[in-house]
């Protein structure tokens, strides 16, 4: 795992020893990304300059090192991530002709440029990169991400000049950086706590989408984005061919893909290990893991000292079965507490999921023991693991019937009802609504179910569901029109049903802006690699070949993962119930962070911050302080973006 830079002066105003002196700079603000290594590469004949920080996993050796020329001398390659089919690929281009000095992957996929091009490779490879590559000859530069945006990758133009990097820390260390901050991007951070691709918090700058290689030649209009691989034909023709299938074929099968998943995801040259909670997805995949390894694997959890939260007895049981040697840590407010400021610098750009401060202090212990990491994430969107699956359907099928009209009256007459009347008229009534249900306010919960009432479309409904902010623009001030930022709703695919096109939506936005970007910047905060074998493509493929019937069943997500488990698991250790990374923090908004808060939401700063309208947030803030409402979560998209402008000035 690494951090990569990169440098075209297209203007060919920089000198030789210019570049390389501002490539030094900026691949430097990378180090935590890459501690063990760093390389340096200026091309000779023309104004174009990579940086790499190596965080060494695969060939530890100097034949390794980046950025990396290929054997003919066209290509020059600088790639942050792993390809886990180098070692196929390897052999096939062996066999083709080609020798290797080295055994790294990079070497591997330079060979694949030169052999097969650059799009056919890209449709090869089995893994999770971003990359940067200097063609000499035709003095093309392409950028391109992994199917489902593992790795980050960020570009713009200054002028004629081209810069990219893995973080926006080391474009803002460029000289002449000068983008102010996209008040419309702000508007769409707010809505969804994340910031979405293509955007990046700066003006003329972009996050480049998973899945798509971008090629540059010269100016900002010759820029050509190309999709290689594309969910949305995935979906919608697995959708047409799908058909009644055997259900012990599809454990078999996803079994064995699994298995050959996590396999290939096992090779390394350092320790290796595994995030452990309890839940079904990290459970099989350390079951998987111990299955295929001679020696006991590492695997790691925390746990929380106050009952909101802790997963770590119900994983210390499964690794107890499985025979893992287990480590698991307690943590208390005050360390999770610590981590807040260092939260700006960690993750670049504002950032608002709250989990991000136990997904930092979970790698932080992990790097401890291990180099590398594999972990649970996609199991939830390939196999039905949210809640809103289970339930967004049910809701549109008992409001879709209702006129339009109606179902807005209805939901302007309860929200014309102070939240704070109805909470104190229907508090008597709260012990009998569920614990899931009442962690919010009864007041807040009716005003949450109007504006789902009031939802013309299933689209709108889910729309509802995902975001924070319903209208930021009575809180950003000059904000324009950017419509939701994602263009998948409006392309989204004909699907056989509500909740294949919730998951859908999910793969294509809140998988890789959200749960990726988190992992990412946490992980490699501590300079820790996190592999995902779930967001291997052949399971992303597999997942959308099954039917709904074998993901939801008796009103429980991830069936079909389920019964891959009992194969490893016993039923008792399967069905522990799973919390999440979830974090007190209303009620820290009222304690101990209120101090801190109450300094960045004061109107002072916000006025003088000069980005919103004071108003609606000090009101927000004052129903919050006083447990009447609680908007925890719009609270904290402003605080992270107020301490991310603070830290950034």
């Amino acid at each position: 795992m690494c951090g990569i830079t990169g440098l075209i002066d297209f203007s060919h105003q920089n000198n030789r020893s210019e570049l390389e002196s501002v490539i030094i700079k900026m691949t430097a603000r990378l180090n935590h990304r890459g501690p063990d290594d760093t390389g340096v590469w200026v091309d000779e004949h023309f104004p174009a300059a990579f940086g790499h920080r190596r965080l060494s996993i695969i060939d530890l050796s100097t034949e390794g090192r980046q950025p990396m020329v290929s054997s003919d001398g066209r290509y020059v390659l600088v790639y942050n991530g792993e390809i886990y089919n180098y070692k196929d690929l390897r052999k096939e281009l062996i066999s083709s002709g080609h020798g290797f000095r080295g055994h790294s992957d990079t070497e591997v996929m330079l060979a694949a440029f030169c052999q097969w091009g650059i799009e056919k490779s890209l449709k090869r490879f089995n893994g999770m990169f971003a990359f940067g590559l200097w063609d000499r000859f035709e003095k093309k530069v392409y950028l391109s991400r992994d199917r489902f945006g593992e790795k980050p990758l960020y570009y713009g133009w200054m002028g004629k000049k081209f810069i990219f990097a893995s973080e926006l820390k080391a474009l803002v260390a460029h000289p002449e950086f000068n983008k102010p901050v996209d008040r419309n991007v702000l508007s769409l951070f707010l809505k969804y706590n994340y910031i979405p691709a293509p955007y990046s918090i700066y003006e003329g700058i972009k996050k480049l989408s998973a899945s798509v290689m971008l090629t540059v030649s010269g100016h900002e209009d010759d820029q050509q984005p190309f999709k290689y691989w594309d969910l949305k034909n995935i979906a919608q023709e697995n959708t047409l061919k799908r058909g009644i299938n055997n259900e012990q074929e599809q454990i078999d099968a996803l079994d064995a893909l699994l298995k050959d998943a996590v396999g290939k995801r096992m090779v390394s040259d350092v320790p290796l290990g595994a995030f452990l909670s309890g839940g079904i997805d990290s459970s099989l995949i350390v079951s998987q893991m111990q299955a295929q390894s001679t020696c006991p694997v590492k695997t790691v959890t925390i746990g929380f000292n106050e009952s909101f939260s802790n997963e770590a007895k119900a994983a210390k049981k499964i690794a107890a079965y499985l025979g893992t040697d287990h480590y698991e840590y307690y943590v208390g407010p005050s360390e999770m507490l610590d981590v807040i400021p260092g939260l700006p610098r960690l993750y670049d750009e504002p950032f608002a999921d709250s989990s991000q401060i136990p997904t930092y202090l979970v790698s932080k212990i992990a790097r401890q023991r291990v180099t590398v990491c594999l972990s649970g994430d996609g199991g939830d969107e390939f196999f039905c693991g949210y809640n809103h699956y289970l339930w967004g359907k049910k809701i549109w099928d008992r409001i879709g019937w209702i006129h339009p009209a109606l179902r807005r009256s209805i939901g302007k007459i309860i929200t014309s009802i102070p939240p704070g009347l109805l909470n104190t008229f229907l508090r008597s009534f709260q012990r009998f609504i569920p614990a899931q249900l009442s962690q919010n306010p009864l007041g807040d919960v009716l005003h949450k179910l109007a504006e789902i009432i009031s939802c013309k479309t299933p689209t709108d409904l889910y729309t509802n569901m995902v975001t924070q902010w319903k209208n930021p623009e009575t809180v950003v001030i000059d904000n324009g029109t950017i419509g939701n930022g994602h263009g998948y709703l409006q392309t989204c695919p004909q699907l056989d049903d509500y909740t294949h096109m919730m998951m859908y939506m999910d793969m294509v936005s809140y998988l890789s802006d959200d749960i990726l970007a988190k992992v990412d910047r946490a992980s490699m905060g501590v300079s820790l690699e996190v592999r995902v074998p779930y967001l291997d493509h052949r399971i992303a493929e597999f997942s959308w070949r099954i039917p709904l019937s074998m993901k939801i069943r008796d009103n429980k997500g991830k069936w079909l993962l389920r019964q891959v488990l009992k194969r490893y698991l016993p039923a008792d250790l399967i069905d522990q119930s799973k919390t999440g990374f979830s974090i007190p923090l209303d009620v820290w908004l009222r304690g101990p962070l209120k101090d801190w808060a109450e300094s960045l939401l004061s109107r002072e700063m916000l006025k003088n911050g000069g980005f919103f309208y004071p108003e609606p947030i000090r009101k927000k803030w004052n129903e919050h302080i006083s447990g009447m409402r609680n908007w925890q979560n719009y609270l904290w998209s402003i605080l992270m973006f107020q301490a991310w402008l603070n830290a950034s000035r």
